[in-house]
């Protein structure tokens, strides 16, 4: 349970601020939010699942935020709306707000001459600002965190610590970084010559647009040639690594432990799934959800959702049926001369 930071707010409040419907007291104050098992009676929750069902009968929550189908299960005072668990998000961001920064450099940080601070920066202890960058309003640089030559943070956006944004890469405005996180390191370029690998120099930069999620310990790598851009509203879990030249589309999402190679176009609004491969080169439409474990070895063309997993199951059969699949290749040849012997043999009927 999330303990919350502001005033009690009441559901007719939230209400007139969020959309949907109260349905019994709305005068209900709630000053927290909860899960449906453990909320106390000054918690809001919500059900966005009937597999909680049984929960929602025995919850000790103020209020509740439900669909319209479960709006009759309770008699707790209740928010009907289309959407519960984005509705709770909603709720939970007022009362959870973020730390505001506490305008200041702390004496161990180094800003170095020409970089430029907005109004009421938090820069903390042992970060570096180089020469020439930009930090916007309100924004928060935390502590051992490093923002390259010439490199720019948008405004009230906020760098959790050790992150490393190297020179030149942008940051939008209310963008968020987890610790870890390393922007615009040289991608994987290199040129074979004479058995020997040459560097290719990596002369892009990163472009984050706004309102940007960054997981902890994601990695994604400066342009070859032209920028790596993420686009506004992207949200990145932990751990994934988006190699050079990667255009990644407005207001998709993607799990942990994907790897995205060189070069590939992905569209707006896309889900990726935990683990997801993709090869360098490829398009991704608009709309697409790749199930975790994905390998994309080629475009996709059209939304809609793919899925290459090869299930699990017991060891043994499993063998047995990876063995059959390296001949799935000899079993098509066959099974394509048969038809065309079938059809020869048709063809002689009299």
């Amino acid at each position: 349970m999330t303990v919350g930071t502001r005033k009690p707010v009441t559901l007719g409040a939230l209400v007139a601020r969020f959309g949907g419907r109260v349905e019994g007291d709305a005068r209900t104050r709630v000053d927290r939010v909860g899960t449906l098992e453990e909320a106390g009676p000054r918690a809001i929750s919500f059900l966005a699942n009937e597999r909680y069902l049984a929960q929602l009968g025995s919850t000790r929550a103020a209020a509740v935020i439900v669909g319209e189908p479960a709006s009759a299960a309770t008699n707790l005072p209740r928010i009907v709306c289309d959407n519960p668990y984005a509705y709770f998000a909603r709720v939970s961001a007022l009362l959870n707000p973020p730390p505001r920064a506490r305008a200041g450099i702390h004496r161990t940080a180094v800003v170095e001459r020409g970089a430029r601070l907005g109004r009421g920066v938090e820069i903390g202890a042992h970060a570096v600002i180089a020469r020439g960058a930009r930090i916007g309003a309100g924004s928060v640089i935390g502590a051992g965190c490093i923002v390259g030559e010439c490199a720019a943070v948008g405004s009230a956006a906020r760098l959790y610590p050790n992150v490393t944004v190297y020179r030149e890469c942008v940051i939008g405005a209310r963008a968020i970084v987890h610790s870890g996180a390393v922007i615009g390191a040289d991608g994987f370029g290199i040129a074979m010559d004479d058995e020997r690998w040459i560097k290719v120099p990596q002369i892009g930069r990163v472009v984050i647009g706004d309102d940007v999620e960054i997981g902890a310990n994601t990695t994604i790598d400066r342009g070859a040639i032209g920028d790596t851009v993420i686009e506004e509203g992207v949200k990145l879990d932990n751990l994934i690594q988006i190699a050079h030249n990667v255009r990644v589309g407005a207001h998709t999402a993607i799990a942990a432990c994907v790897g995205i190679a060189g070069s590939v176009r992905i569209g707006r609004n896309c889900r990726i799934g935990g683990m997801a491969g993709i090869v360098g080169h490829v398009s991704i439409a608009d709309g697409v959800e790749i199930s975790a474990c994905t390998l994309v070895t080629r475009s996709i063309a059209h939304r809609g959702t793919y899925t290459g997993v090869y299930a699990f199951g017991p060891h043994d059969e499993w063998r047995r049926n990876a063995a059959q699949l390296r001949h799935l290749a000899a079993l098509a040849r066959r099974v394509r001369a048969l038809e065309r012997e079938s059809a020869g043999t048709e063809g002689r009927r009299p």
